[in-house]
């Protein structure tokens, strides 16, 4: 059996010395949409980051593509690993066409993936809406063909079409073997294209399974979220 494309083991990370993520064991294999969920401040992105490169790890490891990694995040996505914050990682002072010319042969691709973008390849992305800026940050990590894309709160403030638009060019993605790891608030939808999924509560995985499995254990994921992280809110999954 192949080694995982990405996976992190008894891995703890954090800022300023401090751990907010402890003992966390997780994978993600070719051709598998991961979800990471949990309530706002259980530490979903603290995981991303550490994973990506951004930051230290604190205790245990990161492999990338089965060698252990502690390159930085350039070094990695040159290596075939793609990284979608949950800022939007686009240039809003360029146009579209400028933000899709900064990666190698990203135009073309781009525009394979979001025929849509097309129209507005001359606008400033900042005049764009929130789900047009969105798909320009997929777009330009999707056509850099990685091997493992991870990906921070894509639907967050977007419409339910733009939202399934995104999630499809994920799932097109999967099927070129492409490995996703996605942290997502819209726990049903996003359940709906995941092949596993990881719940986090307080810093430290609570639940881990197949979708399916997640779905099912209703309680145990209501309890995940309405436990929350200490000081943070109490959202609910997504109806």
């Amino acid at each position: 059996m192949s080694a995982p494309a990405l996976a992190a083991d008894s891995l703890s990370a954090g800022y300023q010395g401090r751990a907010v993520v402890r003992d966390i064991d997780l994978e993600v294999n070719a051709g598998e949409i991961v979800a990471l969920l949990g309530p706002n401040g259980a530490g979903k992105t603290t995981i991303l980051l550490a994973l990506a490169g951004e930051l230290p790890c604190l205790a245990g490891s990161v492999r990338l593509f089965g060698q252990p990694s502690r390159d930085p995040l350039f070094r990695r996505v040159r290596g075939g690993l793609g990284f979608i914050s949950d800022d939007r990682p686009v240039v809003m002072g360029l146009s579209v066409r400028d933000n899709l010319r900064l990666r190698r042969n990203c135009l073309d691709a781009g525009l394979a993936l979001f025929p849509e973008l097309a129209a507005h390849l001359d606008r400033p992305v900042a005049l764009l809406s929130g789900g047009q800026q969105q798909m320009v940050a997929m777009a330009r990590a999707l056509a850099l063909e990685p091997r493992i894309l991870l990906a921070d709160e894509l639907s967050f403030g977007l419409a339910p079409l733009v939202v399934r638009r995104l999630f499809d060019a994920l799932v097109a993605a999967a099927a070129n073997g492409v490995g996703v790891l996605l942290v997502e608030q819209q726990v049903t939808h996003v359940l709906e294209i995941a092949h596993r999924a990881y719940v986090l509560r307080n810093g430290r995985m609570v639940i881990s399974g197949t979708s399916a499995e997640v779905k099912s254990d209703s309680e145990r994921l209501e309890t995940a979220y309405l436990g929350g992280a200490a000081g943070a809110g109490t959202p609910r999954p997504a109806p």
